[in-house]
C-alpha cells in the first residue's frame, strides 16, 4: 500500500435499517476515495452485542450493491487487513489495550456496577466517572486481577490543557481536556467499545480520512488522544452536516420517521429509485463546481466530488424535491425496464393492465414515484359513473348540454376513423372542431371526460383514446352520451 493512496472506510453497526443518514457518510466516504482513486473500505462494527438485530448485515450489504458503492475490501470480497467484522477482532483490541496500560494511557477499573449506578445517582448532571481506580497501585491491581476481580479498562484522559484537531469541514476543533471522561476502552465482557476499537482498526487498516456525521465533533478529541497515545498519525477528519427534516410547523428537526421514510429499504419500497436517491444524497451537504447541474451518475460523481464542496450548514432533506429527482431517472428508464419495475405496483384492479405498452408509456412520464402508477392508470380500468358537472370548464365555455351535442356528432366521425392513433385523432378531432365552429379545446376536453370520467388524467383525449384502443373508445362515448 503507497503511503499516498487515500484509504476511507464505511464502518456501520448491524442495528437494523439502512438509515439515509448513513448511506449518505457511505455515498461521501465511498467519493472522496474514488475522485482520488484511493480505497473504499467496509468494515462492520458489531462490538455493541445487545443492540444486534439479525440480518442487518446483509441489509448493509445489499444497500451498498444496490446503490453501486463497491467496495475493494470488506466482508465477502476480502482483503488485507481482515478480519473486516469487529466481532471477530477481539484479541486484537486486547493487545492494544493493554499496551496503553503498560504506557500508562489507560488502566483498569474495578468499580462494581453498584457503585456506577450510585455515581449516576447521587453526582450532578454530566459529572461522569470519579476515576475512582485511576491511581491504584499496582498491586492492587495485581490483587484484584489475581482475585478474578471483573474490569472494565478506561483511558487515562489528560486533566490540564486542550485537546485539538483539524477537521476537512468544519476546520480547527478544540476540547479542555477536563471536560473529557475517563471513558471505558474494554468492557467487563471482553468487548472493545466503538470509542477504541474504531481507532485501532482505523489504524492497522490504513485509513487516511475518517468520513462520520459532525455529532462526532465534539468525541473527536478522545479518538485523537488515542492516536497520540500510541504514537500513530492522525487522519483526516471529515465532519458532515447533520440531515434535517421538516416538522409541521415549519421548524426543522433531526430527520426522524415522523417526517416521512428514513430509510433506503422504505424509499425504495415507496417507489424511489436507487440512482435518485444517491443522486439527491450527494447533494444533501454537497454541491459541485463550477456548474449548477443537478443530475449526475455515480461515475460522474466520482470524477467531479470534493470535500471542499461539502457544507457546514445542516442540510434539510426534501421529499419533494428528491420525487423531483425520482421523476427525471424514472422518464430516462427504457419503457420495458420502467414496465418491469412498475409491475409490483399495480393494485389488484389494474394488474391486467400492467403488461399494457401504450399505457406504461403514457404513465412513465407523469409520475414522480411508482406507486402514482395506479392514480395515473385508474382510467384505464373502466368507465366510472360521474358527475355531468364535470363537462363544465370555464376557459373553453363548455357544459353539459354542449358535451350532449358534441358527443352526438363526433361519434360517428371517431367510429370511422380511417387509422386509430394519436396524430390521426388529434387532426380528426382539431377538423370536427372547425367544422363545428368550435374551439378545439371545447372538444378536447368534452370528449377526454367522456371517455374517462375523471377531472384530472395523464393525457390528453386522443391519447387516451389511443391506449384504450377504437372500441372501447368508442362504448364509452355512447355510454356517457346516453347518461346525458
Amino acid at each position: 500500500m503507497s503511503n499516498n493512496t487515500v484509504r476511507t472506510r464505511f464502518a456501520p453497526s448491524p442495528t437494523g435499517y439502512m438509515h439515509i443518514g448513513n448511506l449518505r457518510t457511505a455515498l461521501y466516504s465511498y467519493l472522496i476515495a474514488r475522485a482520488n482513486q484511493g480505497k473504499f473500505i467496509v468494515r462492520i462494527e458489531d462490538t455493541d452485542q445487545e443492540r444486534l438485530v439479525d440480518g442487518a448485515v446483509d441489509v448493509i450489504l445489499k444497500t451498498l450493491k444496490d446503490t453501486g458503492l463497491d467496495y475493494d475490501e470488506g466482508p465477502v470480497v476480502g482483503g488485507d487487513f481482515g478480519p473486516y467484522i469487529q466481532s471477530e477482532r477481539k484479541d486484537i483490541y486486547k493487545k492494544y489495550a493493554q499496551e496503553l496500560v503498560d504506557k500508562g494511557h489507560a488502566y483498569y477499573c474495578f468499580c462494581s456496577k453498584e457503585r456506577l449506578d450510585s455515581l449516576h445517582k447521587e453526582g450532578e448532571i454530566g459529572a461522569g466517572y470519579d476515576r475512582h481506580c485511576r491511581d491504584l497501585s499496582k498491586e492492587e491491581v495485581e490483587k484484584n486481577l489475581a482475585d478474578g476481580k471483573s474490569y472494565v479498562i478506561r483511558q487515562k484522559m489528560p486533566l490540564e490543557g486542550v485537546t485539538g484537531y483539524d477537521d476537512a469541514i468544519f476546520g480547527h476543533i478544540e476540547t479542555e481536556n477536563s471536560e473529557l471522561q475517563d471513558q471505558i476502552l474494554m468492557k467487563a465482557d471482553g468487548f472493545p467499545t466503538y470509542n477504541f476499537c474504531h481507532v485501532v482498526d482505523d489504524h492497522l487498516m490504513g485509513i487516511t480520512h475518517v468520513v462520520r456525521g459532525s455529532e462526532y465533533l465534539t468525541s473527536t478529541p478522545k479518538y485523537a488522544l488515542l492516536y497520540d497515545a500510541f504514537g500513530w498519525e492522525r487522519p483526516v477528519y471529515c465532519h458532515l452536516p447533520l440531515i434535517m427534516g421538516k416538522n409541521e410547523d415549519g421548524s426543522v428537526s433531526k430527520l426522524a420517521k415522523r417526517h416521512g421514510a428514513v430509510s433506503f429499504q422504505d424509499l425504495l419500497k415507496n417507489g424511489y429509485l436507487p440512482e435518485a436517491i444517491v443522486n439527491y444524497l450527494a447533494f444533501l451537504g454537497w454541491c459541485p463546481k463550477d456548474t449548477t447541474e443537478e443530475f449526475f451518475t455515480l461515475e460522474e460523481l466520482k470524477k467531479i466530488f470534493s470535500i471542499d464542496g461539502i457544507s457546514k450548514a445542516p442540510a434539510v432533506f426534501d421529499y419533494e424535491k428528491l420525487a423531483w429527482f425520482n421523476s427525471h431517472y424514472i422518464k430516462e428508464l427504457p419503457l420495458d425496464k420502467f414496465m418491469e419495475m412498475a409491475k409490483p405496483y399495480y393494485n389488484e384492479e389494474l394488474k391486467a393492465f400492467a403488461d399494457d405498452e401504450r399505457l406504461a408509456a403514457m404513465v412513465q412520464t407523469r409520475i414522480s414515484t411508482l406507486p402514482e402508477v395506479n392514480e395515473k392508470a385508474a382510467f384505464a380500468a373502466g368507465l366510472p359513473e360521474f358527475d355531468s358537472q364535470l363537462y363544465v370548464n370555464k376557459k373553453n365555455k363548455t357544459n353539459a348540454d354542449m358535451a350532449k351535442s358534441v358527443l352526438t356528432a363526433v361519434i360517428p366521425v371517431l367510429e370511422n376513423a380511417e387509422q386509430w392513433d394519436n396524430d390521426l385523432l388529434f387532426a380528426l378531432l382539431k377538423d370536427f372542431a372547425a367544422d363545428q365552429e368550435l374551439k378545439a379545446g371545447a372538444v378536447m376536453w368534452i370528449v377526454r371526460i367522456a371517455v374517462s370520467g375523471m377531472a384530472v388524467t395523464p393525457g390528453g383525449a386522443t391519447e387516451l383514446m389511443t391506449v384504450l384502443g377504437r372500441d372501447e373508445a368508442v362504448a364509452r362515448l355512447k355510454t356517457s352520451l346516453s347518461r346525458l
